[in-house]
């Protein structure tokens, strides 16, 4: 009996320690799926805006807080959870309402959001997203691993329809702007 006992602690004691070894979510579905949906911009992002044959409103602008660009004659148009081609749609039935008759307008990404890289690297920080990221290279970018980093994986939180999560993902995945980046110390 007693050895009985024994085994179930020593049973329920190896549980324990291989879940809390084990105590991270994967990165959901809708993690990755994100990935393949047409980039939709946030607060951070500046975009370039083109009116054909209108110097005058050709300029960057930027996504402020609340999500909106600043243009001149119509004010504030939505960006936030907006694609490009939908803004550009918004800017051109604003333009159309007594400003210009048939207005061509073009909108593009000048500058993404930053990402953000945490823990076990050279220089934690707020770094400039450029298209194709990775996260080693994002690691490269803020001066590499210390000599206590796990090297295997990490964890990304991500903002995916409004809704912030966080996986653990390997170090080839491809990241989007306004990513934060954890490297966790190495346990050995």
């Amino acid at each position: 009996m007693k050895q009985q006992h024994i085994a179930l602690s020593s049973l329920l004691l190896s549980a324990l320690i291989a879940s809390g070894c084990s105590g991270y979510r994967p990165a959901p579905p809708a993690f990755h799926q994100g990935l393949e949906q047409p980039y939709v911009l946030g607060a951070g992002d500046r975009v370039r805006v083109t009116v054909f044959e209108q110097a005058s409103l050709t300029n960057s602008y930027a996504v402020d807080q609340s999500g909106y660009i600043s243009f001149p004659l119509v004010g504030a148009v939505p960006a936030r959870g907006q694609t490009t081609k939908q803004v550009e749609k918004t800017l051109a039935e604003k333009l159309r309402q007594g400003y210009l008759r048939d207005p061509d307008v073009s909108v593009e990404v000048d500058q993404y959001r930053p990402i953000f890289v945490m823990g076990e690297v050279g220089a934690a920080g707020q770094y400039a997203y450029v298209p194709g990221l990775t996260v080693q290279k994002a690691v490269a970018t803020a001066g590499g691993y210390t000599p206590r980093a796990n090297q295997s994986d990490v964890d990304v939180t991500r903002d995916i329809n409004g809704k912030v999560m966080t996986g653990r993902v390997p170090i080839s995945d491809p990241l989007l702007p306004g990513d934060t980046i954890y490297i966790r110390e190495r346990l050995f």
